[in-house]
């Protein structure tokens, strides 16, 4: 939605931002040496045990106190448990007093036993030995005991994944401290969210701070709106690639420094609860990761779609307009979306009665509905302190409040003073679920968009109401604090011994925020649950749509934690329409489908200031190939839906008309996501592991394992440099057109303005439509099937997958009667082409009266003679069957062994009507 508060050192003259830049890099480097392990002797093992469970058990004790941050806590008790033959988890807390733990009613996983259920075990004296090692399939616990540390190896090859013995371990009540080795040429990506000017893979020396707060996605190297403590790790070793990662599950404000060789984690609470996912393929390890977080979730098929938004839509007319000039345009729209400009007040579930009324709301979304198109609105966590607020007053009468000192916590966002519900009481849970509910009646809204959820807070400390005064008052930018507030800072939860870098300016944890000595359900400080505020209010607001029609739900969420992408899509917050923005929208992309968020985008064109023409032109090439494609602007800026200039609507027709062809392909990779976690948006070393080069690629992806987006991001160009791998890559706009590239190495590719170069790898078949305007008449249109060989090749094989259900169903899976999954493949052998198709479930697929008109087949050394059809074993006419052939256009220089050029042809296969939901046989004869 709206302005994240721009951070103050922004608007410092130059030579005071640098100076102060200076200084906290200097006192970064200062904490990082005043905790080094002269000063912390760390801790030793005293005893441990194998318990009935399979699991390590260990008592650990202080070698020697200091109070550097505190006192360290006496006693630690160690659990370590290979959870599967993939995951490895290493589990440290006080051995004497229950900490502070993300809940296990969120994340779901196992508890480690209290060191009281233990003490009836054959338990081993570690004095008696100096280090030993529990293995499991794939990984292996390594362990010294004095001073205790631990290492992680792969068992396939011996490679050490993790080595705490790079510094001694630290664990007091508000500071933990653990290290590990690295070796220099690992190359590693994830500990977000946060905007990284260098790329996808993290860089030494940069800030990875990890605390959610409200500042714009325009500051670098800043924490930002998620806290995502997990990075996967990426090694070539002697040309063949390995991948594991590891997650720190905690949810405390932390500052993690990567140093090249090194990697140190400074937390302010908590435990150390740390999981090793084994690999060994990025693939395999974001299948681990999503296996243990939860999968992501089901996205219903006009997701997939074009989204318009903006803030500042003032009235139904102005929506209407948008939507009606879209259409004028030719443009694919699916979804339109208000910010707060409905609403009463800015007030939560409320409407406008004169901008928005009610009648003529509901007569708009009767008329959208009937064409396929839906509705999404917003809604903020705060609540209107107002006695004549219906949901403040329900809110006020259940308890559902966050508290300091006994009284609901007072803070003020857009509607004036507000107080925030406490999402980790259940009772908030059920009053949210029905606030919903109550909502959906007034507005049948299609999804929901929760924002703000950081929290975000425009004052600081504890506030009242002003006497005698407006708050706000309707002048200003309406995000300056109006209340009447004092610091808070008299409790160590407010002005903790160790200072994060939060907000890159270590700025107190409690600025813009809910204060952090504040109280949620049953004791829970703010200062522990904080970054699981956005997640705990996806999974209620998940909670809440699921029950209205028990339709699946749609859920965008600007605050993120492990786990979020198990409940709602994200967006990547308030960008500015800059080249620069453009560029790091691609790796903020994928470092979210490397936590498990795959359903991401960034705003297209920038959410402020105004973008120029040029770069809206290229923002919506790339946008058209997000997961989640949403054009979305400020209202301070002028308007700039896509149909505002000719040449930016040539450029969306363009893109997003190949979007909506390649939807079925899109919502076959979302399954696939929700099944086994894969990336929608993927670096292209998911597929080309072995490839050093592409390790740092961040300026191209891919969409699933064969399509590459290689977009202009740089103004004033007519080119793009784009580097392939190996292989043969064919242009999807003209699929006659061939690279192949015998070695990783950059393409010089045309990109006049209306052009994005997208291509598809060989060994892949894709299923595409015809497309349209709206996803729901697009999906019925025919199919067609893009097979693609390698170029000329003798011996070949290529498969790929179509997955088809009633995406209005929660649940996306096979099983239920409404769903079909349908596996491709093709063979080249002896002189033979051979396409088939094998189906399960085929009865949703029949009713819905899908069928393949056309099977394009690429790369193939001529086109051969009569095609042989059979559906379900059974020979079928080929009267209507039409085969044509074109040349392949090669856009490098190829060289061939015999010194002449190759001749290679593009079969089209036309006048099939194949029924999707059956069994198909295409042979031929080369």
């Amino acid at each position: 939605m709206f302005f994240s508060l721009p951070l103050t050192p922004l608007v410092l003259p130059s030579f005071s931002r640098i100076f102060l830049g200076f200084f906290i890099i200097c006192a970064l480097f200062i904490d990082l040496a005043s905790t080094s392990s002269d000063v912390h002797k760390g801790y030793r093992l005293v005893s441990i045990q194998e318990s009935s469970n399979g699991s390590l058990v260990g008592l650990l004790q202080v070698k020697q106190k200091n109070n550097i941050y505190g006192p360290d806590i006496p006693l630690l008790q160690l659990f370590v448990k290979h959870e599967t033959e993939d995951r490895l988890r290493v589990h440290i807390t006080d051995a004497e007093k229950q900490r502070w733990e993300v809940p296990y009613n969120l994340l779901p996983r196992e508890k480690p036993p209290s060191l009281k259920q233990t003490l009836g075990g054959q338990r081993k004296d570690a004095n008696t030995f100096t280090s030993a090692e529990f293995a499991g399939t794939e990984l292996i616990f390594v362990y010294e005991t004095d001073p205790f540390s631990f290492s992680v190896k792969r068992k396939s090859n011996g490679e050490i994944l993790f080595d705490s013995s790079y510094s001694n371990l630290v664990f007091k009540d508000q500071y933990l401290e653990l290290s590990t080795k690295l070796p220099k040429d690992a190359s590693l990506y994830g500990l977000g969210e946060t905007t990284q000017p260098h790329g996808i893979k993290l860089y030494p020396n940069d800030s990875y701070t990890l605390y959610t707060t409200d500042v714009s996605a325009i500051n670098l190297n800043t924490d930002l709106y998620g806290s995502h403590p997990v990075y996967m790790d990426l090694r070539n070793v002697g040309g063949e690639a390995y991948a594991h990662a590891v997650l720190l599950l905690n949810s405390n404000g932390m500052d993690v420094f990567y140093r090249g060789d090194s990697l140190t984690y400074k937390v302010i609470g908590g435990v150390f609860d740390l999981y090793f996912f084994s690999g060994p393929t990025p693939l395999a390890v974001v299948d681990h990761y999503t296996a243990f977080i939860g999968r992501p979730a089901a996205m219903p098929y006009w997701a997939f779609g074009f989204h318009q938004c903006r803030w500042g839509y003032h009235n139904l007319s102005v929506v209407e307009d948008v939507v009606d000039n879209y259409k004028k345009a030719k443009i694919p729209l699916d979804v339109i979306w208000t910010d707060d400009d409905h609403m009463d007040g800015r007030k939560d579930f409320t409407l406008n009665p004169v901008n928005f009324p009610r009648p003529k709301l509901i007569a708009f979304l009767d008329k959208i509905h009937a064409q396929g198109m839906k509705y999404v609105v917003i809604v903020d966590p705060g609540i209107s302190v107002n006695k004549s607020y219906g949901v403040y007053q329900r809110g006020i009468a259940n308890d559902v409040f966050i508290k300091y000192q006994g009284k609901p916590f007072l803070a003020q966002v857009w509607p004036g003073a507000v107080n925030f519900p406490d999402f980790l009481n259940q009772k908030t849970v059920e009053w949210w679920v029905d606030e919903i509910r109550r909502f959906h009646e007034l507005v049948p809204v299609d999804g929901l968009w929760i924002d703000m959820n950081e929290v975000s807070n425009f004052c600081t400390g504890l506030c009242t109401i002003p006497e005698g005064r407006i708050c706000p008052n309707g002048t200003g930018p309406g995000w300056e604090c109006c209340l009447d507030c004092k610091n808070v800072t008299q409790t160590r939860w407010d002005d903790p011994p160790y200072k994060i870098n939060a907000s890159g300016i270590q700025a107190p944890i409690g600025y813009k925020t809910i204060a952090t000595s504040a109280v949620h359900y049953n004791g829970v400080l703010e200062y522990d649950a904080h970054s699981i505020y956005g997640f705990s209010q996806s999974i209620a607001t998940h909670k809440g749509l699921l029950g209205i029609e028990g339709k699946r739900p749609f859920i965008l969420t600007r605050s993120t934690y492990v786990g979020s992408g198990h409940y709602a899509a994200h967006w990547t917050g308030d960008n500015k329409g800059t080249w620069e923005d453009l560029r790091y929208s691609i790796s903020t992309m994928l470092n979210f489908g490397i936590f498990g968020v795959p359903m991401v985008g960034s705003d297209i064109c920038g959410f402020y200031p105004a973008p120029t023409e040029e770069l809206c032109n290229r923002w919506i090439e790339v946008g058209a190939f997000y997961p989640f494609s949403r054009d979305h602007a400020n209202f301070a800026s002028p308007r700039q839906e896509l149909y505002r200039w000719e040449s930016v609507a040539e450029s969306a027709r363009n893109a997003l008309g190949m979007r909506y062809k390649l939807l079925p392909y899109l919502y076959t990779l979302s399954y696939e996501a929700h099944t086994v976690g894969a990336p929608i948006a993927r670096p292209l070393f998911f597929t080309f592991t072995n490839e050093t080069k592409l390790y740092g690629l961040s300026t191209q992806f891919l969409l699933g394992r064969g399509l590459m987006v290689s977009p202009v991001i740089e103004s004033n160009k007519t080119e793009v440099e784009a580097m392939f791998p190996p292989g043969s890559w064919y242009d999807i706009f003209d699929t006659s057109k061939v690279i192949v590239s015998k070695e990783t190495h950059v393409v010089v590719l045309d990109a006049p303005l209306h052009v994005i170069n997208v291509h598809l790898y060989q060994n892949t078949i894709i299923p595409m439509q015809q497309g349209g305007t709206i996803s729901k008449d697009a999906r019925m249109t025919p199919f067609t099937l893009i097979v693609a060989f390698h170029l000329g090749a003798k011996e070949g094989q290529c498969n790929g997958s179509l997955f088809l259900d009633d995406d209005e169903l929660p649940e996306m899976k096979l099983g239920n009667g409404r769903s079909t999954y349908v596996d491709f493949y093709a063979t080249i052998s002896n002189g033979s082409v051979k396409v088939w198709s094998d189906v399960e479930e085929s009865k949703f697929a029949l009713e819905k009266g899908w069928f393949i008109e056309k099977v394009v087949v690429l790369g193939l050394r001529g086109s051969g003679g009569t095609i042989d059809v059979q559906v379900e074993n059974e020979v079928s006419h080929t009267s209507k069957v039409e085969v044509s052939t074109r040349d392949h256009v090669y856009l490098e220089k190829m060289k061939v062994d015999d010194g002449m050029k190759m001749k290679n042809v593009r079969v089209e296969i036309g006048g099939l009507k194949l029924a999707v939901g059956k069994k198909f046989d295409l042979s031929w004869k080369i």
